[in-house]
């Protein structure tokens, strides 16, 4: 029985490649990176490369992120008037509470200041801080698809922000040889970025992004376990979500996901590829925007849908019909299966 159905309506991204959705996909699909030095000094005495956001002012800390989730709600909330943005749920993603050098305020300050300094205020009880890193955006999905059939909201906020650019967090992950960097190829290269996505009903008319099944998983042998990983986690989650979606996994099109170069997260990719396809494909496109924004933190999940919504729109998608996953350090997993009802040019 197909489960109800939510679509994305539109998207805002900021990134270090681009401060809107269109300048950052485009990037993207020409691959465009654009890493710079930063403040920060690793352990082998070379500055630390990042991937850095060209904001117009130099805030640090949490009013940078206030400033960069802004700029990504303002573009996403630009079809509705003014009158119907008041009193939106928002569900905000950010960074997981175990992550190293989390900063202080993320779960009761920083709704409060992007409501200041957006002047608007979001829906007082349906609005919720989702706090789980790199999968928070699928997760959030399944909220918003909760409040819009259960609740009958009509439109639904989902946003991240997140920067992996502050010092105790570089220190950690450096200590424990997760940067990339000259000595170190099985790494990731930070970054910053958020992003923000407008859910509503779908209309089923042409030209919709419908997200058609989600799925969640728990990883029994996450990354700093030390157990053998068999991605029985993220293998669960996609299964839900093609369950949902009532299709195979060799009928999708292709994947986008958060990948941003440490090997157990592409074999853990490849492994739940391998335990999920029943029948193989001649291709079968892998995407991960972490190659040209870096890694980004609960910012990725947005990354993944704008780039997944923007590709379609412009026709370059490789089908249409789309699996999305992401996982974080510990053991959240999840998935889910974007459609796509228009024709690809």
């Amino acid at each position: 029985m197909p489960v109800d159905q939510i679509v994305i309506q539109n998207t805002g991204l900021v990134s270090s490649i681009g401060l809107t959705t269109p300048t950052t996909c485009a990037a993207l699909r020409a691959s465009v990176t654009n890493p710079t030095p930063s403040r920060f000094m690793g352990v082998d005495g070379e500055w630390i490369m990042a991937h850095q956001v060209a904001l117009p002012s130099s805030a640090h800390g949490l009013d940078r992120l206030v400033q960069m989730a802004a700029l990504a709600i303002i573009e996403c909330l630009e079809p509705l008037p003014a009158s119907g943005q008041r009193g939106v749920p928002l569900l905000l993603c950010v960074a997981e509470r175990e992550r190293p050098g989390r900063l202080e305020g993320l779960d009761d300050r920083l709704f409060t200041d992007l409501e200041k300094h957006l002047g608007i205020n979001f829906h007082p009880t349906h609005s919720a801080i989702v706090s789980m890193g790199r999968p928070s955006a699928l997760m959030a999905l399944i909220q918003a698809r909760r409040l819009i059939h259960e609740q009958g909201v009509p439109h639904v906020l989902v946003a991240a922000t997140d920067s992996m650019l502050v010092w105790p967090t570089l220190v950690a992950y450096g200590d424990r040889s997760r940067l990339l960097a000259q000595h170190n190829s099985n790494g990731f290269m930070p970054g910053e970025a958020a992003g923000a996505l407008l859910v509503g009903r779908p209309s089923h008319a042409p030209g919709e992004l419908q997200c058609v099944g989600m799925g969640l998983g728990l990883e029994p042998a996450p990354l700093s376990s030390g157990e053998p990983m068999r991605a029985e986690g993220l293998t669960a989650a996609i299964k839900q979500a093609l369950q949902e979606a009532e299709c195979e996994m060799h009928e999708t099109d292709f994947r986008i996901t958060d990948l941003s170069g440490e090997q157990y997260f592409f074999k853990e990719a490849a492994l739940a590829l391998a335990r999920s396809m029943r029948k193989t494909k001649p291709e079968f496109d892998l995407w991960h925007p972490a190659e040209g924004i870096g890694e980004v933190g609960a910012a990725a999940g947005t990354a993944m849908i704008a780039n997944a919504f923007m590709a379609c729109r412009k026709g370059y998608a490789k089908g249409p019909r789309i699996l999305l996953h992401a996982g974080n350090d510990a053991e959240r997993r999840a998935a889910a299966i974007l459609s796509w009802t228009g024709d690809l040019k």
